[in-house]
């Protein structure tokens, strides 16, 4: 089986450490997926945004990582709404167990963030790009 490709959205100024943590996951076999882009440093200009579109386009799902001041951030905010205009598949992902983590402007109220362990980021992995290919209908299926 493949690994899923994913792009890694963070604070850049605050969660490096996150960052850091969840490429660690990703080099374990068992986890099932793979970074393929994440979070850069730049002012928010068009070619930026052409940049990280053309990213998260090669990845399969986005992982956004929460933590205290992600409401704050700009850059996150911008990558969730780019994540959404290409109807790409993404999770939130609560990303300090004993601080209050905070959603990235542009998240929808419904969407919670899930608990980091291990076995939750596989599956929430798994399930959402499941739940991504059961929205899109075959051909076969479409009314004519």
């Amino acid at each position: 089986m493949t690994a899923v490709r994913v792009f890694m959205s963070f604070d850049l100024s605050c969660d490096e450490d996150l960052k850091e943590r969840l490429l660690g996951e990703s080099l374990n076999s068992l986890s099932g997926f793979e970074v393929v882009g994440c979070s850069e440093p730049a002012e928010l200009t068009d070619s930026w945004r052409e940049r990280v579109r053309h990213r998260i386009g090669l990845a399969d799902e986005v992982i956004f990582i929460c933590g205290e001041h992600t409401e704050e951030s700009v850059q996150v905010s911008a990558e969730i709404r780019i994540a959404q205009e290409e109807q790409k598949p993404y999770f939130l992902l609560w990303g300090r167990r004993e601080a209050m983590c905070t959603k990235p402007i542009g998240a929808k109220p419904s969407e919670g963030m899930y608990c980091w362990t291990s076995s939750i980021l596989r599956d929430q992995i798994a399930v959402t790009l499941r739940l991504a290919w059961s929205r899109e209908i075959p051909d076969r299926c479409k009314r004519r």
